[in-house]
């Protein structure tokens, strides 16, 4: 494994993103302990030394298996770990004190290497400036609670420089992909916060997934014209250790057959690295997807508490797979297999999951439109 600086600290260049582990009846509340134990344990292993949960991962019960986990392997010093303050539930000051309370312990731990402020937008930012968050930074770090206090982006680039500027933060979690180098934070926010001293941790390095695709029709056409032997999310993440910027990548890994792949990637792959094919062929399969992606959802299920019950981002992952194969007949088949009453035409436009939506995806006018593309003649 190899390892880079953040915060004078030693980390694993690749962190374990805790918001995709497998999960029991498809239910995302209910992970399935025995598989992400194993994949856990098997990651720290082979070097892994970060953790990154969050209060909504999971329907807010990934905190409470990572603190298990932990707790049961006697991991917690070995390990950093980092977790994120849910702002949007913090209605007064002394909510942030109360949540960062429960997360320590649902954690089983008395401190929090690395605590953000989650997913800041433009009202969040607003609200947290008249709510003195200045002062909590102060007193979280100086009661031992929190070692390093950051913060993770889904806005635009203006203002999270803005926020840089307000010298409150130790580090900041941004998106970014070879897709996403000029979207909300993007490549000139990564090197913005480089040049202001603030180490940069990497979410989202495969767009939820989207960037370890199959390999076919048109896109092995792609690949085989470059002759690269790197997988797609081998390519990915050597997009991104090949950034010197780039202080860690998380991944957020749902097999073992992931964690292998990404370890073996990031114990290899390092600033420097990355062909001049590797990025001719970045260009290429970029091209293609942006012309074929209809919905630019990750998949980070912040949606998940939709009260019609309908899979959202399943949705999205269906309608974007019909366009990027020209797999009309089993996407539509895939469709039809959601229950009648969780499909997308049930959505009573409440407007939940548009205020979590990291991504600012018109999600009530997107699942209009994926129903009608969708659905099976009647």
């Amino acid at each position: 494994m190899i390892y880079r600086d953040l915060c004078n600290e030693k980390v694993s260049q690749l962190g374990f993103g805790c918001m995709r582990f497998p999960t029991l009846d498809e239910d995302p509340r209910q992970i399935d302990k025995e598989k992400s134990s194993a994949m856990l344990k098997e990651a720290i292993d082979k070097g892994v030394n970060y953790l990154d949960t969050a209060w909504p991962y999971h329907g807010e019960m990934s905190e409470l298996f990572v603190g298990e986990f932990l707790k049961e392997n006697n991991l917690r010093e070995e390990i950093y770990l980092t977790t994120k303050s849910p702002v949007w539930l913090c209605k007064t000051y002394d909510d942030f004190g109360l949540y960062l309370d429960k997360q320590l312990e649902k954690l089983q731990t008395n401190y929090i290497d690395f605590y953000l402020l989650h997913a800041l937008d433009a009202g969040r930012w607003q609200k947290l400036k008249e709510q003195n968050i200045q002062d909590f930074i102060i007193e979280a770090k100086g009661s031992g609670k929190v070692k390093h206090l950051g913060f993770s982006f889904h806005d635009s680039l203006d203002l999270f420089k803005e926020i840089c500027d307000s010298n409150l933060f130790d580090f900041c979690q941004i998106q970014l992909n070879y897709m996403d180098v000029n979207y909300q934070a993007g490549l000139e926010g990564l090197q913005y916060a480089h040049s202001r001293g603030i180490p940069v941790i990497i979410m989202e390095p495969l767009k939820g997934g989207k960037l370890a695709f199959k390999i076919k029709g048109v896109l092995k056409e792609i690949w085989d014209k470059h002759g690269v032997e790197a997988s797609p999310a081998q390519l990915a993440l050597k997009f991104l250790y090949n950034l010197p910027e780039v202080n860690l990548v998380l991944s957020g890994m749902s097999t073992m057959e992931q964690v292998l792949e990404n370890i073996d990637t990031s114990s290899t792959a390092n600033i420097g690295d990355l062909s001049s094919e590797e990025e001719a062929l970045i260009k290429d399969i970029k091209k293609y997807i942006e012309e074929k992606t209809k919905v630019n959802c990750t998949a980070c299920k912040y949606c998940i508490d939709c009260p019609q019950q309908i899979p959202i981002h399943d949705v999205f992952e269906i309608i974007n797979t019909a366009y990027m194969y020209n797999d009309w007949d089993h996407s539509k088949k895939k469709y039809s297999q959601i229950s009648e009453d969780k499909r997308a035409n049930n959505c009573i436009e409440c407007g939940n999951c548009e205020d979590q939506c990291p991504q600012h995806i018109g999600i009530i006018e997107a699942l209009k439109k994926c129903h009608e593309e969708l659905r099976l003649p009647s």
